[in-house]
C-alpha cells in the first residue's frame, strides 16, 4: 500500500553524482594530504582540513568560480547531503573518543590532573570571554548575542584535543614520561568539561540565555549525565551476557547522539557521553569494536575535516579588522591555556620546565576545536570569518606542540621510574588515545 504522505521523488541522477564526487574527491585527497603532513612531523587533521582550503573559498572559489560552483554547488539541499554525510562521522568519531578514555588514569592521577586542568580550562575560557566583548560586531553570527558569541569563544580558547597530544606524545616517545601521563590525564578531564560547556552554551544558543532557560538546558544536561551512569552500570552488570558488536556500538552511539538533539543539546554530546559510558566495559571491548574505529578514521573523519575546511576562507584574513582579530584570538588562546596550565603545576608544587611541558601538552586543540567551530557556525552564533579563525587556532596550536614538548622535556631529567615504565609500556595501551 503507498505511504499515506505519498511517494517521495527519489534523488536526482545527477545530483548522486556530484554528491559521490565530492564524497569520492574530498576523501582521496583527505588521505593523501593527511599521510604527507603526517610524514612531515605534523598532524593528519592538518592536512584533511586544509583539503577544504584548496577546493572552498580560499583557493578554488577564487581561482575558478565557476567550477567551485559545479562540484560545490550552493544549493543549501544538495550541501546539507554533503554536511549530512560529515555530521555522522563526527558523531562516531566523538563517541569512538569517549569510548577510548582511559578513567583508570584519571582516577589514579585525579587530583593532580584537576588542579593542572581547572586553571589550564578556566584562564582561557575567562580571558576568551573577555576578548570576545571586544571583538567587531562583524565578526558575529546572524545570532547577533554577544554573550553567547563571547561563551562561544571561550570554550574554543579553553579546550584542549586529546587525540592530537596522544599521537604527539607517541611519535615523541614521550608516553612513558611522569610529564607525558600527566598530560593525558589532564587532557581528558578537559575533553570531558569541554565537551560539557559545549553542549550548555550550545544549548543556550538555542533557546536564549534567561534565567528559566538556562536552568532548563542544565536540568536536561543533568538528566543525560545520569542515563549515561546508568548506561555505564547496566553494561558492567550485564558482564559476559552481552557481547560488543560493531553494529550494535554505532545504533547505541546514533541514538544517544538523537536523544541530546532532542533535549536541546549537541548530537555529539550524546555520542561522547554514550562512549564514555562504555569505556572499558565488555560492551565496549575495542578488539571487537576495532572496524568500527578503523572505518571512522579512516574513512568518516577525514571527509568531516575536509568538509570542516570548505567553510574556511582564508581571504577574509586580508581585511586588517579580521587579521588583528585573528592575531588576538590566536595570541589569547596561547597564553591561557599555557598560563593556566603553568599555575596548576605550580600549585601542584612541580618544577618551571614541568609546568611548560604542560602547557606545550594542553595548548593542542586540534579535533574539538574544529567541532566547537562547527557547532558555532551551524547554530549562527560565529559568523563565517570567526570560524576561520578559530580553525587557525586549532592548526596552529596543534602545529606548536611537538617542537615544544620536545624542548621543555630535553630540560626534564629521565628518572628511574620512568625508564621502568619505558620497558613495560607497549604501544597497544596508549594507541587507544588516538
Amino acid at each position: 500500500m503507498p505511504l499515506a504522505a505519498g511517494p517521495v521523488a527519489p534523488l536526482a541522477a545527477h545530483d548522486l553524482m556530484v554528491f559521490l564526487l565530492q564524497v569520492g574527491l574530498l576523501l582521496g585527497l583527505a588521505v593523501a594530504l593527511g599521510r604527507l603532513f603526517t610524514r612531515i612531523g605534523l598532524s593528519a587533521v592538518v592536512g584533511e582540513l586544509f583539503v577544504g582550503v584548496l577546493l572552498g573559498p580560499s583557493l578554488l572559489g577564487h581561482l575558478s568560480p565557476g567550477f567551485s560552483a559545479w562540484l560545490l554547488p550552493h544549493d543549501p539541499a544538495r550541501f546539507h547531503l554533503l554536511d549530512a554525510f560529515g555530521q555522522i562521522g563526527v558523531i562516531l568519531m566523538v563517541g569512538v573518543t569517549g569510548l577510548q578514555m582511559d578513567l583508570g588514569l584519571v582516577r589514579r592521577r585525579g587530583a593532580t590532573a584537576v588542579r593542572v586542568s581547572v586553571p589550564g580550562i578556566l584562564v582561557p575560557l575567562g580571558l576568551g570571554i573577555g576578548l570576545a566583548y571586544l571583538l567587531p560586531g562583524s565578526l558575529l553570527g546572524t545570532v547577533s548575542d554577544r554573550p553567547t558569541f563571547a561563551l562561544f569563544v571561550g570554550v574554543a580558547m579553553g579546550v584542549s584535543a586529546i587525540p592530537v597530544i596522544a599521537k604527539t606524545l607517541m611519535e615523541l616517545g614521550l608516553v612513558h614520561r611522569n610529564i607525558g601521563q600527566l598530560i593525558l590525564c589532564a587532557v581528558t578531564v578537559d575533553d570531558i568539561a569541554g565537551w560539557l560547556l559545549l553542549s550548555v552554551v550550545s544549548a543556550m544558543a538555542t533557546v536564549g540565555v534567561s534565567g528559566g532557560q538556562i536552568l532548563h538546558s542544565v536540568a536536561n544536561l543533568a538528566v543525560v549525565v545520569a542515563a549515561a551512569l546508568v548506561l555505564r552500570r547496566a553494561s558492567k552488570a550485564a558482564g559476559p551476557r552481552i557481547e560488543a558488536h560493531p553494529a550494535l556500538l554505532v545504533t547505541a552511539l546514533l541514538l544517544a547522539a538523537a536523544g541530546t538533539q532532542a533535549l536541546g543539546l549537541e548530537a555529539v554530546f550524546g555520542a561522547f557521553l554514550c562512549g564514555l559510558a562504555l569505556s572499558g566495559t565488555r560492551l565496549g571491548d575495542p578488539q571487537k569494536l576495532a572496524p568500527v574505529r578503523t572505518v571512522v578514521v579512516s574513512v568518516l573523519a577525514p571527509v568531516f575535516f575536509a568538509t570542516a575546511g570548505l567553510r574556511m576562507d582564508l581571504t577574509a584574513l586580508g581585511r586588517p579588522s579580521v587579521l588583528l582579530a585573528g592575531v588576538a584570538v590566536l595570541a589569547v588562546a596561547i597564553a591561557g591555556k599555557f598560563g593556566g596550565a603553568y599555575l596548576g603545576s605550580r600549585l601542584s608544587r612541580m618544577s618551571h620546565w614541568e609546568g611548560l611541558a604542560l602547557g606545550a601538552g594542553m595548548n593542542a586543540r586540534g579535533v574539538i576545536e574544529v567541532v566547537v567551530a562547527m557547532v558555532g557556525l551551524k547554530l549562527g552564533v560565529l559568523s563565517q570569518e570567526m570560524y576561520t579563525v578559530v580553525i587557525l587556532v586549532a592548526i596552529v596550536t596543534s602545529l606548536m606542540a611537538p617542537p615544544l614538548l620536545r624542548r621543555m622535556m630535553a630540560r626534564i631529567e629521565e628518572t628511574a621510574e620512568e625508564r621502568l615504565r619505558e620497558q613495560t609500556l607497549t604501544p597497544g595501551a596508549v594507541a587507544a588515545h588516538l
